[in-house]
């Protein structure tokens, strides 16, 4: 078989997975585009979303994308997200999923079940990833930080295009909680706040962000996204703050892109 063209190499796409603790979702992603080929596939997580219990569907997941058209090689890297701290490797807390998952070789299991390279990284920082280099921070120098409104609040810390990972600013201490108890998306639907209540906590959060980091941009991003108009506007702050525009696709997209750096099949 004929050595492949290293241009071509640099330019295949690749298989983006994003686990969540309601579904685990996959696409076949165009690196050069940042967006998928194909159709999106998902399964629901299974429960309880033990170690194994994930990589299975995983699997499944990797192998329904890869009878695709526009599937990459079957020896090719795949990047992973997941919802916890990830350093070497491994992961580092498991605040919204199973605790077994707690000082589990998350890459090394993964890499050994599908039998193909694997690395993982945070599912906010991929996200943030992906929006730094295809969506609302795409050429942005400095600062931009990426904020995520869900379960509770996510984040990426990205500087002149490069992520500084796991950044946890869902955790800074506000007014003597734990910010994202008070400040996420489903603190709002739990507390009954109006969204005029809602951007009080908001403005709140993001003043003591700006305080500290001085970014250049904000970017919002989670299902909240959808509704910023509700919000956004009513924020007064020096930085600019904009809604995400890669939304559900973002944690694929910037899976890919992160085993994509890293093994320098992109630059």
């Amino acid at each position: 078989m004929a050595k492949k063209d290293a241009k071509t190499v640099k330019n295949a796409p690749l298989i983006g997975i994003d686990i969540g603790g309601t579904g685990i979702k996959g696409g076949v992603v165009d690196l050069k585009k940042g967006k998928l080929l194909g159709e999106r596939v998902r399964i629901p997580t299974p429960q309880p979303a033990t170690p194994a219990a994930v990589a299975e569907v995983v699997a499944q997941v990797v192998q329904e994308l890869a009878t695709q058209a526009h599937a990459p090689d079957a020896d090719s890297p795949v990047g992973v997200t997941f919802p916890g701290i990830i350093q070497h490797g491994m992961v580092l807390s498991a605040a919204n999923v199973d605790k077994s998952w707690l000082n589990t070789d998350i890459d090394g299991m993964l890499t050994a079940r599908l039998g193909r390279p694997v690395e993982v990284i945070n599912d906010a920082d991929a996200a943030g990833l992906a929006e730094a280099r295809f969506g609302a921070g795409e050429n942005v120098k400095g600062t931009v930080l990426v904020i995520t409104l869900g379960t509770g609040i996510g984040s990426a810390f990205i500087f002149d295009g490069k992520l500084v990972p796991n950044a946890e600013l869902g955790h800074l201490e506000i007014d003597g909680f734990d910010a994202e108890t008070k400040a996420s998306a489903v603190a709002r639907e739990r507390d009954g706040l109006s969204w005029e209540e809602y951007s009080v906590l908001l403005q709140r959060y993001f003043s003591h962000v700006e305080f500290l980091f001085s970014p250049e941009l904000f970017i919002v991003g989670g299902g909240i996204s959808k509704r910023s108009d509700e919000y956004l506007p009513r924020l007064k702050l020096r930085t600019p703050i904009v809604p995400a525009v890669l939304k559900n696709d973002a944690g694929i997209v910037g899976a890919a892109v992160e085993i994509a750096l890293k093994h320098k099949l992109v630059k």
